[in-house]
């Protein structure tokens, strides 16, 4: 295994936090500042080659972020659910995270480059740039008539999870509790429907990350897509809400999806704590598991950097390359690790996207 294996991403938060830095953003997008899990420098440095980067519209509270590490050290929990938000109060922050995605693109051209197509995605990796596609975490930003999808698919939207954590009016996201069942709630709302039909008709990829049981089978019923979870893991290993029952697993690999490996603590940790000091086994746990239930196509990376606690062993997006390594010393060949890394995604892509703009 090489130290700069290329590697596609499922999902990452890089965007909301260069919202938040919005004042000495190229100085964070090009990596000065050496914060958070993600800028240019170290990408290139640890061998990102592209990824799914999050429009995040975070909850409209005033105050600081919660203090993930402290709420969730002593199981069990049941953090509050942010209220729903309506597209008016949405819409201008994901269309400022939209335009930082282009952004980037200007600022650093020969590095970077908005991907539409799985094409687009390849040929940007086969020359040494980087290939961003623009995914929507949470659609609150898109109103009940659906015509800002229309919209921000034109800007590059290709990947679409119709909620996070809070309700929107096209369903119910799942808790952040431990322990806890995703079995809960109701399903799809009958917008909620129509959104996942106008997807398969543009040809994009649907989220089920952070839905309910009954929205993601509703998903399941109406979709024409193969079912992918961005940046989820196994239920049976740690029992959060966030995290895919066999069944769905089942589901998922019936469809040819795939599941990006969330880096999260307390998404792998068996008893959900947000607790990073740790080997690799819990890791190495989870990611059996997933290719045990999936099968080696379809299952990939979907680290959620920028967007949560990660292993202290991976650190930042510079890590990777460690996990890898370590992947192949626990038995991994090179044809597994290729596809782990980047084959399974952008083979997804290919069996998702169109390859055109659709007009």
């Amino acid at each position: 295994m090489t130290e700069r294996t290329p590697f596609f991403d499922g999902h990452n938060d890089f965007l909301l936090r260069l919202m938040f830095t919005a004042a000495r953003r190229e100085e964070v997008w090009l990596g000065r500042t050496g914060n958070g899990h993600l800028d240019l420098a170290r990408m290139k440095q640890a061998g990102f080659a592209g990824g799914l980067f999050a429009i995040f519209v975070p909850p409209i509270s005033g105050g600081p972020p919660p203090d993930f590490a402290t709420l969730m050290s002593s199981p069990p929990y049941d953090l509050p659910t942010p209220p729903q938000m309506n597209h008016g109060e949405a819409q201008p922050m994901a269309m400022t995270m939209a335009g930082l995605l282009h952004w980037m693109e200007r600022v650093a051209p020969n590095d970077f480059k908005v991907c539409r197509t799985a094409s687009d995605v390849r040929n940007a990796m086969s020359d040494d740039i980087i290939a961003g596609v623009m995914h929507m975490e949470g659609a609150e930003a898109i109103g009940p008539d659906l015509d800002a999808l229309y919209l921000f698919y034109e800007m590059g939207l290709r990947s679409l999870g119709p909620v996070w954590s809070r309700p929107t009016i096209f369903g119910e996201g799942v808790p952040m509790k431990f322990p806890g069942s995703p079995d809960i709630g109701n399903g799809l709302t009958e917008k909620g429907k129509d959104l996942i039909r106008l997807c398969n008709e543009l040809g994009m990829v649907i989220d089920l990350s952070h839905l309910n049981d009954a929205g993601f089978n509703d998903v399941a019923k109406i979709s024409t897509s193969p079912l992918v979870a961005t940046h989820s893991n196994a239920y049976a290993l740690c029992e959060t809400p966030r995290n895919l029952t066999d069944r769905q697993l089942a589901q998922i690999r019936e469809t040819g999806g795939m599941v990006g490996f969330n880096y999260a603590t307390f998404y792998i940790n068996e008893d959900g704590t947000a607790a990073n000091d740790m080997g690799w086994e819990p890791l190495f746990r989870q990611m059996d598991y997933l290719i045990e239930h999936l099968g080696e196509n379809h299952v990939g990376l979907g680290s959620d950097f920028d967007g949560c606690i990660v292993p202290k062993l991976i650190g930042d997006v510079t890590g990777v390359p460690s996990f890898l390594s370590a992947l192949g010393k626990h038995g991994y060949d090179q044809s597994l690790l290729a596809k782990l890394a980047r084959d399974n995604w952008i083979n997804c892509l290919e069996r998702t996207l169109r390859t055109e703009t659709v007009t």
